[in-house]
């Protein structure tokens, strides 16, 4: 599941561009260059500056964000000598002041954030146009503003500059942890992008998030091509996680799974196509044969149109808030690049070529073959979820169900066990208890997430799907894995040293902890596996999940590719281009695999419409729990965890060599699949 980032700044998500150390124009460079380097040259008389580099990259960096209306050239100079910091001591005392109030203002400023999204984010009645409102509304979009009115923000990038990735990256271990949270304060003010624009953009995101948490399939009203329902009454199905989740239940179910599935199938491609009918979505009032298309109601076929492009339209309105923000971001100007270069520091490119290479992987194909002679067919498109290497694929999903509804038939009942989970995974009663107390569960409207406090003293928020019948297997698992999140959110919040290192690098190291926590859904409700070979199984499965999440992420570097090479695209242009990119990514990596050309299966999931860019972040996940469970076998579970966490946002590699000793690769999954396929 996601992780919800709340960037109540807009530098918070650095800028960035394919080609992220060629600058971008600044949208109004008032300040010369001759200013710059007599700036500079002047300051550099002062007999207390030692440091000369940092210096010239803070004069330079608080130039590119100077506009008409902070002054003009000659106030620009004047500021510079007079803020600029030349006492070492004095520049650590201003850097605690700051990191002290950045935690207050983010932290009060996330939790009205979370208070404006409850009437949208909860399951507690029925929502009404202002909720709506109130849910997109930025509290913080006109922050930096203000900060930049009142010289804050200048004395901030002055005296602690930004640092591309590239030049973080020639920080080595010898750097102190206080000089990697100074360098993370430098990140704060890495750009300048208008108030209305970030308001816009997050307009734009939380409008299509709304879209994908009110876009149900009412499973107990499809029908078969010869009327029969196949389904339960009132089943609800949010796409795509539960639709895929479904898919996944029914391996285990041998009189009626592939029926199941395939009708399932089906009705993902009416989604992605947009051919599906508009009344069956969240209308438990009509019947819908999926195969045929036909739609009825009181037992009589009825008209009903398609969908409009909708699912498309949610993207286009995200590109172009997202476009408009480009020309804004001194040091890159693209989201691509904001979202990789900034956000995830890892390159795109770097991303895309390790993609391409594990897609191609020979492993894929043998394990393809271990699951046809398992299921005792041929592959099939939805066989990307294959669900049976795991352990409760031998289980009855009818009596998971049983088991997880008994014992949490709320919210508070899955909360007030987190502390005994947590001691199951190895944490002492006193530290479990610490934990748990840090997080705080809620009925989720949509698939549920993970919130994270953004000061000490808050907590964390487990948003979850709950049933009136209480919580079923499904959404069990998914809680499991958002539960790892919060003790990610918590551990890395309250046990790192210096505020401005909260956190982890990006969402892929969370993910990481909330799959391992995921993993071990089964232990939590005290059931062991008696598996033969279940290491060599769970290796299959991981080999195979990552071949599914990787596809899927090729797609949306392809989809966001296209849409800045067609800036004028329009909804149903972008179906097409869709269409085209999954099938072409399917026959490219897949076809070799399934035997089946021309599937449209990767553009089914909602990340794409409501979080752009991040499906990219879940391949690193999965590589990362893969490598931390290696290191992790034969240690002390908890402690290690805590200890791992507690690193705090640094960047990727330097965070993964501090946890494992290794930087993150495919190679351990694609050298332990090699002696599982043996």
């Amino acid at each position: 599941m996601k992780r919800i980032l709340i960037l109540l700044f807009a530098g918070l998500s650095a800028c960035t561009t394919p080609t992220p150390e060629k600058k971008a124009p600044n949208s109004n460079p008032i300040i010369s260059e001759m200013t710059i380097n007599q700036t500079i040259d002047t300051l550099k008389l002062k007999k207390e500056i030692k440091d000369f580099d940092r210096l010239a990259k803070g004069v330079r960096h608080a130039a590119s964000l100077w506009r008409d209306e902070d002054g003009s050239a000659t106030d620009f100079a004047v500021f510079c000598k007079k803020n600029y910091i030349t006492s070492e001591a004095e520049r650590e005392l201003f850097f605690e002041k700051v990191s002290r109030n950045l935690e207050s203002i983010y932290g009060h400023f996330n939790k009205i954030t979370l208070d404006l999204k409850e009437n949208i984010d909860l399951n507690n009645g029925a929502t009404l146009d202002i909720d709506k409102d109130f849910n997109a509304y930025s509290v913080g979009a006109h922050l930096l503003d203000d900060l930049y009115v009142n010289k804050i923000a200048f004395s901030i990038a002055l005296n602690f500059p930004y640092y591309t990735l590239e030049e973080k990256g020639k920080f080595d271990r010898s750097y102190s942890r206080k000089s990697w949270a100074m360098v993370r304060l430098g990140d704060v003010f890495d750009s300048r992008v208008p108030a209305e624009l970030q308001q816009a953009a997050t307009k734009a995101e939380t409008d299509a998030d709304i879209y994908i948490s009110e876009y149900n399939i009412e499973m107990g009203m499809l029908r078969t091509e010869s009327g029969k329902q196949i389904f339960p009454d009132k089943m609800s199905l949010l796409s795509h996680w539960n639709l895929r989740d479904e898919i996944k239940a029914n391996y285990g179910n041998a009189e009626s799974g592939k029926e199941k599935q395939e009708m399932i199938y089906k009705v993902m491609e009416r989604i992605i196509n947009q051919d599906i009918p508009g009344k069956v979505i969240n209308n438990p009032q009509v019947q819908w044969a999926p195969f045929s298309n036909k739609v009825l109601k009181d037992g009589k076929e009825i008209v009903c149109p398609a969908e409009p492009d909708q699912r498309y339209q949610q993207i286009i309105n995200n590109f172009q808030a997202a476009k408009a923000i480009d020309a804004f971001s001194p040091e890159m100007n693209t989201f691509i690049a904001r979202k990789f270069y900034s956000e995830m520091e890892i390159p795109q490119e770097e991303t895309e070529a390790m993609f391409d290479g594990y897609l191609r992987s020979p492993q894929l194909a043998k394990i393809g073959a271990v699951i046809e002679k398992r299921l005792g067919r041929s592959l099939r498109p939805y066989d990307i979820w294959y669900d049976g290497f795991k352990s409760r694929s031998t289980i009855p999903p009818q009596d998971l169900d049983t088991k997880t509804t008994v014992k949490y038939p709320n919210p508070k009942a899955f909360e007030a066990d987190m502390p005994g989970m947590l001691m199951k995974l190895g944490w002492s009663k006193e530290r479990a208890e610490f934990l748990a107390s840090k997080i705080t569960v809620d009925p989720a409207r949509g698939s549920g997430h993970a919130w994270g406090a953004s000061m000490k003293g808050e907590k964390a928020h487990l948003r979850t799907r709950i049933h009136e019948s209480g919580m079923d297997y499904k959404g069990y698992n998914i809680a499991v894995h958002e539960f790892g999140h919060n003790v990610e959110q918590t551990n890395s919040l309250y046990n790192v040293d210096y505020y401005l290192l909260n956190g982890v690098p990006n969402t892929a190291f969370t993910e990481a902890l909330a799959f391992i926590f995921q993993s071990r859904d089964l232990l939590l409700l005290g059931i062991k596996s008696n598996q033969p070979d279940l290491d060599k199984l769970n290796t299959l499965d991981t080999g195979w999940s990552l071949m599914e999440i990787m596809g899927i992420g090729m797609v949306d570097m392809k989809i966001w590719k296209w849409l800045y090479a067609h800036p004028e695209a329009t909804a149903a242009e972008l179906k097409v281009a869709v269409l085209f990119i999954t099938k072409e990514v399917w026959n490219t990596y897949f076809t070799p695999i399934f035997g089946i050309k021309d599937q449209p299966i990767l553009g089914i999931y909602s990340h794409m419409i409501s979080n752009p860019l991040y499906l990219p972040a879940y391949s690193y996940g999965q590589i990362i729990e893969f490598q931390l469970e290696e290191y992790l076998s034969g240690k002390n579970f908890a402690n290690e965890i805590d200890r791992i966490y507690q690193q705090g946002k640094l960047i990727p590699q330097l965070w993964m060599e501090g946890a494992v000793g290794t930087k993150i690769s495919v190679k351990p999954i694609l050298n332990k699949l090699d002696k599982a396929l043996d």
